[in-house]
């Protein structure tokens, strides 16, 4: 059986979504706000507004970042209806654009800075980041250079290649110290690239989680050092886009190949996935793949609830998705997304 559709009938499906339920956070990761010369980073105020309403109106619960991880690590439940809003970069349009309406509502905000970039024309400086920690926003660290860490420079090894982006995270880690007296134990990948490598490294590093910007819902077993989060940027920053993705329930399944989300072999490649969510109507799983009409979705032989997803054409570009759905047995909706990044090489 092979199954395929287009990436555009998902706004047909989302039409049907429910409430969200309890037991997962639904995370979503902003850069600009309300500045119109960065369309694909940036997000309307008046849209930003819009889903903060939602979130009141829902009576959604709205965490900081670092209270998700805690209650992952420690096994302690999320609660019904939980939303957690990041903000990366670290842009003045996030003090200008987004704290007011922060303010008003009384939600807290996770905002992530490189290091290098704090001061520059355009972004937050250090006195900025202090009023806005001790006003109670959590900052964390997103490097000291913005680098993309899967990149080798040329001659390096993979011992060299780890030792210089560790060297990039703790100097960023100093300076936050330095400047604001610590941090919130939780790191962002920069453009939400990562594999099991830095994801230990980060682990070592004595992080207590980490993020990275593949969409996705957050469940109690999800691994607190690759958490996904629904980006509000460019298409996707608009109020029926939070008001759908708001409304997903996590799609629980165990990766069983490849283990690194890296291309290094063949492209498209090819994803391996053991669904255990019974809540999931499997009938309907589908796989969309950007710019692509579709992906293929196999059931494995002899193993039931086993799958093999692969697009039906290579992967262009830096960085891509296969995103998994599948409608819900009681309603709503299931998503899983699986980041694919091929660097430089």
């Amino acid at each position: 059986m092979r199954l395929f559709l287009s990436f555009g009938l998902l706004l047909v499906f989302l039409s049907l979504i429910t409430p969200a339920w309890a037991g997962q956070a639904n995370m979503f990761v902003y850069h600009r706000f309300g500045d119109a010369r960065y369309p694909s980073t940036n997000i309307a105020l008046e849209v930003f507004a819009e889903q903060l309403e939602l979130l009141r109106t829902k009576e959604y619960t709205v965490l900081p970042l670092r209270d998700v991880v805690d209650r992952l690590t420690q096994g302690t439940p999320l609660p019904e209806r939980c939303a957690v809003l990041t903000v990366d970069d670290g842009y003045e349009s996030f003090l200008t654009g987004a704290m007011p309406l922060l303010r008003r509502y009384g939600y807290p905000v996770s905002l992530f800075v490189s290091t290098d970039s704090v001061g520059a024309p355009g972004y937050l400086g250090w006195d900025q980041l202090r009023a806005l920690r001790d006003e109670g926003v959590e900052i964390g660290n997103h490097s000291a250079s913005h680098p993309y860490l899967l990149d080798r420079q040329k001659g390096e090894d993979e011992a060299a290649w780890l030792t210089r982006i560790r060297g990039d995270i703790e100097r960023a880690s100093a300076v936050m110290q330095r400047e604001l007296g610590g941090m919130s134990g939780v790191f962002a990948y920069p453009y939400g690239e990562y594999s099991p490598e830095v994801a230990k490294l980060v682990r070592e590093l004595g992080f207590a989680g980490a993020v990275a910007q593949h969409s996705g819902v957050v469940e109690a077993a999800a691994d607190p050092f690759v958490l996904p989060r629904f980006p509000m940027g460019g298409a996707y920053a608009t109020f029926v886009e939070f008001r759908d993705k708001l409304a997903m329930r996590p799609l629980k399944l165990k990766v069983m190949s490849p283990e690194s989300p890296v291309i290094t072999g063949k492209n498209p490649p090819e994803l391996l996935v053991e669904i255990i969510d019974g809540e999931a109507d499997l009938k309907g799983l589908r796989c969309f793949v950007g710019g692509q009409e579709g992906g293929i979705v196999e059931p494995v032989a002899g193993h039931p609830g086993r799958y093999r997803v692969v697009a039906s054409a290579p992967l262009e570009g830096r960085r891509g998705r296969y995103t998994l759905t599948a409608p819900g047995r009681n309603g709503g909706w299931h998503w899983f997304s699986q980041l694919w990044v091929q660097p430089r090489p």
